[in-house]
């Protein structure tokens, strides 16, 4: 699917801007997938944000933690998408003399921030949950929060099915899938409790829920966190291995050892590659050239599209305290 952006390895003289629009032809696919994405971001701020307002009027006026811990979720999922389409945005933002990359790294930084606010609203709403199971209220309307917390199992789905076309091609888009999925997961637990309560008057199950519904939520948050501090720390991206990527890198013909090989993330979308080589002596520069550009090509189809790679001599060896 990558054959097209190497059509152009005409003569390895210009090979220095060969890997800059061989980069340029490798996004097309890309862009329907972003609009997509950015389209399904739109519609689900929209829609979700209306529904929050009208869940946590419908929490206060049923005195429902189940529906407020709910909402405050809700919540949470439409400042991670507002932050996940801002990143979208900042991520096409052309390189500058400051900012060498761009700003594709606010994609990391927003799934980080959205799992740190996460965590704070769970703290938050587990504390008022513990004090309802403790102290239940009863005057809770259990047929108005199964009703309202019904509406929400839809509106999470049909959010959360606007996602899942995208949900392989970056960490936000996938975090908003699992986030609505969750989401509606947590609206059906609601709805069960609230017709508990309409006929049994267990006024006690609405606190209850609303702690196993944060726990479900502090669960999800957690791989956010980690994946997201990962990356962050410029780790290897989760789905990448180091050993195979190795493996690809001395499968090619001409490549004798391999060094210094390091793998992050620049966007929660695109992985960057250095490493030094030390290739075959008999090959002329052009042919050492051609060893490179055809590694990089390899490279993309590894999901890593942003290959920088040294060459040395086995006659000199490398002076890097990590050699």
């Amino acid at each position: 699917m990558h054959s097209h952006d190497h059509d152009h390895s005409h003569g390895d003289h210009n090979h220095g801007h060969s890997h800059s629009h061989g980069h340029a032809g490798h996004h097309h696919h890309h862009v329907s997938a972003a609009d997509a994405a950015n389209k399904a971001f739109i519609f689900g701020i929209i829609l979700n944000s209306a529904y929050v307002v009208i869940q946590a009027i419908a929490g206060f006026m049923t005195h429902s933690m189940a529906l407020l811990s709910d909402a405050g979720h809700n919540l949470s999922d439409v400042a991670a998408l507002a932050l996940s389409l801002i990143a979208f945005k900042l991520a096409k933002v052309k390189p500058t003399e400051t900012f060498t990359y761009g700003y594709k790294k606010t994609t990391i930084l927003a799934a980080l921030t959205n799992a740190v606010v996460l965590f704070i609203a769970i703290g938050m709403l587990g504390y008022e949950s513990v004090n309802r199971l403790l102290h239940p209220r009863h005057d809770i309307d259990g047929g108005v929060v199964a009703i309202v917390a019904g509406i929400g199992i839809a509106i999470n789905l049909a959010s959360a099915f606007l996602f899942f076309r995208n949900k392989e091609h970056d960490l936000n888009t996938k975090g908003a899938y699992l986030h609505l999925l969750t989401d509606a997961l947590v609206s059906l637990g609601v709805v069960v409790s609230g017709l508990i309560i309409k006929f049994t008057g267990w006024f006690w199950l609405d606190g209850a829920v609303s702690i196993v519904v944060l726990v479900v939520i502090l669960i999800g948050t957690w791989s956010l966190l980690t994946a997201s501090l990962r990356l962050s720390m410029d780790a290897v991206p989760d789905d990448i291995e180091m050993s195979k990527i190795e493996e690809v890198i001395k499968k090619v013909k001409g490549v004798e050892n391999i060094h210094h090989m390091h793998i992050w993330a620049m966007s929660t979308t695109e992985n960057a590659l250095t490493t030094h080589l030390v290739l075959n002596e008999k090959l002329s520069f052009d042919e050492k050239m051609k060893v490179v550009h055809h590694i990089k090509h390899e490279l993309q189809h590894q999901n890593i599209q942003h290959a920088t790679i040294e060459l040395e001599s086995a006659a000199i060896p490398c002076k890097d305290e990590d050699c």
